[in-house]
């Protein structure tokens, strides 16, 4: 599984602030909760964080995350390393893919798309590419286990993948043209493969 450990010291900026837009748009966040509730505002802060950063979270911003919240930055740290939303260490600069590990994905062919990230990406899980574009990592269940294997790129998923499948959509996030995310077979969402099977008589 992934390993939720900060990204080692030569690798973390000496400091970190929000934009002048971030900090007015956290400052809204914020004010959204009640008096005495505002470190609730805990995910969607980090999450801004991590996104204006590249897409990683070092150490200085979690930091400057849970100053302005009045926590204990241990408090923020036990949030970042929970959730494997955040990334902790520096990641490829065109997609850093989450592979579900669980028992489904595993089931139905996750292993083929391990094999890939280890040709393809690094042959070890949090490492970057050589050309600086890919990452990757295991991860628990991502939410969709009808639709095994799947991955999680970015803020989207790709379900039903097969090992060719997953071949083409790294192939779109490295031309720069990322294939739609969803299902990468001929389904609706979590629909039966082939449409419905009950409830299909309509009476007049």
């Amino acid at each position: 599984m992934a390993n939720r450990r900060l990204a080692p010291p030569e690798l973390q900026p000496k400091e970190f602030a929000f934009t002048v837009e971030n900090a007015a748009w956290a400052k809204k966040a914020i004010a959204r909760y009640p008096e005495g509730r505002q470190q609730s505002a805990i995910i969607p802060l980090l999450w801004r964080a991590q996104e204006q950063h590249g897409g990683w979270l070092p150490e200085a911003a979690i930091r400057h995350v849970a100053d302005m919240l009045g926590m204990a930055h241990i408090r923020a740290l036990e949030v970042v390393t929970f959730y494997t939303m955040f990334l902790l260490a520096p990641v490829g600069k065109k997609a850093h893919v989450q592979v579900c590990g669980t028992t489904p994905c595993m089931l139905r062919g996750a292993q083929a798309l391990f094999d890939i990230c280890h040709k393809r990406i690094h042959e070890e899980p949090l490492h970057v590419s050589t050309d600086g574009d890919f990452s990757w990592e295991e991860v628990e269940c991502l939410g969709a286990c009808v639709n095994a294997p799947m991955v999680l790129i970015w803020n989207d998923t790709y379900e039903d993948l097969t090992a060719e499948s997953f071949e083409k959509v790294l192939d779109g996030f490295a031309k720069g043209k990322p294939v739609k995310p969803g299902p990468q077979i001929d389904r609706q969402f979590s629909a039966p493969v082939g449409g419905p099977t009950t409830l299909t008589t309509v009476k007049a």
